[in-house]
């Protein structure tokens, strides 16, 4: 294990199970969000978020954590696992509503420089809410994800998918260094 991507939905736990991942293995942790998000909520466009996504993965080792599927040619042309946090629907809607009020409670700038706080109103009652787009999203990243560990294009990839905390846990201490 040398380039891990992990994937999930938002709220599901990938950014936890990523850093210690990485933490374990010693490799850098790579955040999607933070390449792409700019100060002020300002998105990347593609160009200048591919360009930062090409240049992090240059490294030998890395643990990225992040889905963005428009990039998945880039980060998966030399991945060689793909961990999929994939707990059950309660779980994931549960861990992003107490993640959103955590984080709009605290007021932590998300990434560094950016300024991006998520406020109560944002979080709980915007269209652009992160447990609204967890709504939306989870049962068609089931599906996408599932389509892709069974495609042909990606035999090169190992692919593991963690249905709890209990099985990534395990997976973490379970890793032969």
């Amino acid at each position: 294990m040398k380039k891990i991507n992990v994937v999930g939905t938002s709220g599901s736990g990938k950014s936890t199970f990523s850093r210690m991942l990485a933490k374990k293995l010693d490799y850098p942790y790579l955040e999607m969000d933070a390449m792409f998000w700019r100060a002020n909520w300002q998105e990347s466009n593609d160009e200048e978020f591919f360009a930062k996504l090409q240049q992090y993965l240059s490294q030998d080792t890395w643990v990225l954590d992040g889905n963005y599927h428009r990039t998945v040619d880039i980060k998966w042309a030399d991945v060689d696992h793909v961990i999929w946090i994939d707990y059950p629907f309660s779980r994931t809607i549960y861990q992003a509503v107490k993640r959103a009020f955590i984080r709009s409670l605290t007021k932590t700038e998300l990434w560094d420089d950016t300024g991006n706080i998520e406020t109560f109103r944002k979080s709980f009652f915007s269209r652009d809410s992160v447990i609204l787009w967890t709504l939306k999203t989870y049962n068609r990243n089931r599906v996408r994800y599932i389509e892709m560990f069974n495609d042909p294009k990606y035999r090169h990839i190992k692919f593991v998918r963690l249905k709890s905390p209990k099985m990534a846990k395990k997976f973490i201490d379970e890793l032969d260094l």
